[in-house]
């Protein structure tokens, strides 16, 4: 990807399955986001629309495979393999083989890959691990005339171009330890072993399918309608930029924020977003900062809606342990202790359904998405044992404060109708209704001292103490403008 963006070439990087490391490292070497394609968790016209989306405006798209080409949800079919993709798009493959160990073997393996689906349109090979050109004599000639493919480059043993990994893989770019010297020797490595012109012309012969829509984003983008803060730095980076974008268009403003470095969160927003990442390893920095575990804690306490999935879960929890067991107090909103002792690895897709209505997802809907953490939590959320589709013991959201939604679970949006669009609508619209009281303060509303200080004469003027004010909308002199007037609950009614 990088050395084609090099040559000037509108690179547009992919993924396929799910994965949020990959596709950071796509976006450096390619100067644009990487996304993921992902048939198991979307619909089959949800993921050509993604890919038109995105590739529209690319010179070339180069989709990065998951795990072997055959591989995914099934044991026994393709759903949400490689080759599914490849076949959804219509787009050549070129197998990357491992011939690190093997001379002449290795057209036997090809061949196998060949003929397994004939469907597949394997157009060449690359080959991984060669120790020499003296090596590369004794597998190419055989993989040429065994299979009839071309092999397009080869890639030497070099450890200097091996990057460091730890328990969920590769260690994610946001954490700053990927040099520029290294895409530099990749590069120059490539230039001298890989043949871009081949794979440029294989490139040329991938169909040109319709591109459908589902009507996932709007025709035009909304107005942006409220704010949320997504936490992105160190700890927290793992987010499917097609779920960021898609929030934008349907009126969501995207306000980063660090839960590392920042005293609190951005003012007056309108929810907040705690992804993946890692903050097992930055569990004493989460800890030490006061301000923000603070403002978490009040956000939530005024109901503001937060949504946290794994790394974020663990963010809420009381506490959570870094990698030599210290154990670190954290926001505590949620009743669960999040442990790396005695950890496994939890891997997998899965499908949930949703306890309740939320700003994402309303009752019953059902959400595709991906679990991989190494994480346990020593006190889940609530006792009651459940089983989702497909199988797979899940926990219901009891006992949590309202307006959360938490999970280990990395869901995947565009999904399945109906659409986050009309969960963030109907969500926009329960805000505007409680804005003002306090608890939703609108990002950019005119909410001034003395629209507050307005409110309280008025509110003075209210003839039962559990009348008040929806939200001032303006004043002139000592009189103000409100917006609705409703009771406020008192004991078990209102």
């Amino acid at each position: 990807m990088g050395a084609l963006a090099r040559r000037g070439l509108r690179v547009q990087p992919f993924k396929a399955g799910p994965d949020y490391i990959d596709p950071s490292y796509h976006t450096i070497a390619c100067g644009v986001p990487s996304r993921n394609l992902d048939t198991w968790m979307l619909p089959h016209p949800v993921v050509s629309e993604l890919f038109h989306r995105a590739a529209g405006a690319a010179d070339i798209a180069v989709v990065e495979g998951v795990m072997g080409v055959f591989d995914g949800h099934s044991s026994l079919d393709e759903d949400g393999s490689t080759a599914e993709l490849a076949k959804l798009l219509d787009a050549p493959v070129i197998l990357i083989a491992d011939a690190g160990k093997v001379a002449r073997s290795v057209a036997a393996e090809i061949l196998g890959y060949q003929q397994f689906d004939p469907d597949l349109r394997i157009a060449g090979v690359i080959l991984n691990g060669v120790g020499s050109e003296r090596h590369l004599e004794f597998c190419q000639p055989q993989i040429e005339a065994t299979t009839g493919l071309p092999v397009v480059g080869w890639l030497p043993r070099r450890d200097d171009l091996v990057q460091p990994e730890r328990h969920l893989g590769l260690i994610p770019t946001a954490e700053g330890t990927v040099l520029n010297n290294w895409y530099d020797a990749l590069n120059a490595q490539i230039q001298q072993t890989i043949d871009l012109d081949a794979i440029t012309r294989i490139a040329a012969t991938a169909g040109r399918p319709d591109a459908t829509s589902e009507g996932v984003f709007p025709q035009t983008p909304q107005a942006a309608r409220t704010a949320i803060a997504v936490a992105q730095d160190r700890a927290f980076s793992f987010y499917y930029q097609d779920s960021l974008d898609l929030l934008a268009a349907w009126g969501a403003e995207i306000i980063p924020f660090s839960p590392l470095d920042d005293a609190s969160l951005p003012h007056g927003v309108g929810g907040v977003y705690l992804g993946g990442g890692f903050p097992e390893l930055f569990a004493e920095e989460l800890s030490g900062n006061a301000g923000m575990l603070e403002s978490m804690r009040e956000a939530i306490s005024r109901e503001l809606p937060v949504y946290a999935e794994c790394g974020g879960l663990m963010y809420l929890g009381r506490s959570l342990s870094d990698l030599d067991g210290r154990q670190f107090p954290m926001v505590g909103a949620i009743p669960v202790v999040s442990s790396m002792e005695g950890r496994r690895l939890h891997l997998g897709y899965r499908e949930v359904a949703a306890c309740g209505d939320g700003p994402l997802l309303m009752a019953g809907q059902q959400v595709r998405g991906h679990e991989f953490h190494w994480s346990v939590l020593q006190e889940p959320p609530g006792r009651r044992q459940r089983r989702l589709p497909g199988g797979q013991p899940g926990w219901p959201a009891r006992g949590l404060p309202r307006r959360q939604r938490v999970g280990l679970l990395h869901p995947r949006a565009p999904g399945q109708p109906p659409r986050p669009g009309a969960a963030l609508r109907r969500h926009l619209r329960r805000r505007k209704r409680r804005a003002v009281d306090g608890r939703y303060p609108s990002r950019g509303s005119c909410q001034s001292t003395e629209r507050r200080e307005a409110a309280v004469r008025f509110r003075r003027l209210l003839p039962h103490p559990s009348l008040r004010v929806r939200e001032v909308i303006g004043q002139s002199g000592s009189g103000c403008v409100v917006r609705g007037i409703c009771r406020t609950k008192q004991g078990r009614g209102w």
